[in-house]
């Protein structure tokens, strides 16, 4: 009979923590989603102000807080499902790869709203990250060059492949310049995160 190796004990719990942690970052983001909904329900809408005003100065703060806003419950279920979903597949590899890829997405795509969106209208939701949590998905297997990772963007593609690309259409209330540059921002992540991006040389080269 053969046993593990301490090694292969300490990976494993490692590996533990990793997806432990991820998904606790992942739970903490979208209850704060929901706890700001409460308060604005409470407080009759008026937290939506602070959303990404285009093209003003001060609407730029709206980059943080947009993510944490919404249009109602409605807006935010249609938003936390894949949100959670998508969020989850980054959320195995550790609470410190889900906080990059979230940042990295909700202030490219943040600012790029702000910059393209009609002056002075304002947008609010998760949307943008939703969407760049799937581009992050999509463009990752490819950057990787690993099998896996290229089947679960597949997967994303086939499950939300439709209505992703339907809401990069423009219509009434909807921000499609936030999903779009939430899917730019997605890939942008993906390819900063590679893993074959060049690391830093820690050792003197021989010459």
């Amino acid at each position: 009979m053969s046993y593990p190796t301490p090694a292969r004990r300490t990976r494993g719990v490692v590996d533990g923590a990793k997806i432990s942690s991820g998904l606790k970052l992942l739970v903490l983001f979208v209850g704060l989603m929901w706890v700001s909904e409460t308060v604005d329900t409470a407080l009759n809408g008026r937290l939506d102000q602070y959303g990404i005003i285009a093209r003003d100065p001060d609407g730029l703060f709206g980059i943080l807080t947009a993510p944490f806003l919404h249009l109602g419950f409605g807006h935010l279920i249609s938003n936390t499902l894949p949100l959670v979903t998508l969020g989850a597949l980054i959320a195995v590899s550790g609470a410190k790869q889900l906080f990059y890829v979230t940042a990295i997405v909700a202030v490219l795509s943040g600012f790029g709203t702000w910059l393209i969106s009609p002056p002075h209208t304002i947008t609010i939701g998760a949307s943008g990250v939703v969407f760049g949590y799937a581009a992050y998905l999509i463009a990752r297997g490819i950057f990787n060059r690993r099998l896996g990772q290229v089947a679960v963007g597949v997967i994303v593609i086939v499950v939300w492949g439709s209505a992703l690309l339907s809401s990069l259409l423009p219509q009434d209330g909807i921000s499609w310049q936030g999903h779009l540059c939430g899917g730019l921002a997605g890939i942008f992540a993906a390819w900063v995160l590679s893993d074959d991006r060049p690391k830093a040389i820690t050792q003197r080269p021989v010459i």
